[in-house]
């Protein structure tokens, strides 16, 4: 952390004041075990999640998800049954086939691909975004320059950090974060850090990012013809 210190200073005495970073990375499940999962986390709280996605691993064998093949072989009401919006079941069988199709790596594969690879394969598959990818690439791989620009903590954080009343644009903080490399990881991590640090009282009190107002556009005045 000392190189991070060095390159910025103003983060210094977060890294200094806080929990050394520390992530373990969790590769026992492959990309689409874990995509899976992720779509039947999508927009609604962990608590039915958790039951939604269990009744699906209860389709599959083992106690592991339906493979990608018996993911195609399901029946849309099945699903359906399980608690799955019509949009959940489309997506998680678009990712079944471009899994099947070698577009969704295997997680030995994705080992071997770069952070800007894996984000152009798993997004092209429906419902899964870039924020999505990031969370992957940090918490399953263990990508040590990741930032998620998108990520509301990691732009509160920021704020909280670097003393600024709004949170940045993505690329602002992209831009920004360019000091922090190749430990952009670590950085995020920290930004997390400072938003539990800092307390829900100064979580809400940040602004969204400052958006410039267009002046307005001067009256045409009528030519000779127009009149």
């Amino acid at each position: 952390m000392d190189t991070l210190a060095a390159k910025d200073p103003q983060l210094a005495p977060l890294i200094k004041e806080t929990e050394e970073f520390r992530i373990e990375a969790d590769g026992s499940d492959s990309p689409y075990e874990i995509l899976l999962e992720c779509i039947a986390y999508q927009s609604i709280s962990g608590k039915a999640a958790a039951t939604i996605f269990g009744r699906i691993k209860a389709l599959g064998s083992d106690g592991r998800p339906p493979s990608p093949e018996q993911m195609l072989k399901l029946r849309k009401p099945v699903l359906r049954k399980a608690g799955l919006s019509g949009a959940k079941v489309l997506a998680m069988k678009d990712l079944a086939q471009k899994t099947i199709d070698g577009v969704v790596p295997t997680l030995k594969q994705a080992e071997t691909l770069s952070d800007e690879e894996l984000v152009e394969r798993l997004v092209s598959v429906r419902g899964i975004g870039a924020w999505t990818v990031e969370m992957f690439l940090i918490f399953r791989l263990g990508r040590p320059d990741v930032l998620p620009i998108h990520d509301l903590g990691v732009k509160k954080g920021w704020s909280i950090t670097y003393g600024k009343k709004h949170m940045p644009k993505p690329k602002e903080l992209l831009a920004f974060g360019e000091r922090w490399r190749p430990y952009r990881t670590v950085a995020s991590w920290y930004m997390w850090r400072a938003c539990q640090r800092a307390g829900n009282a100064a979580m809400r009190k940040i602004r969204p990012p400052k958006v410039r107002k267009r002046k307005p556009a001067k009256p045409k005045h009528p030519t000779r013809k127009q009149l």
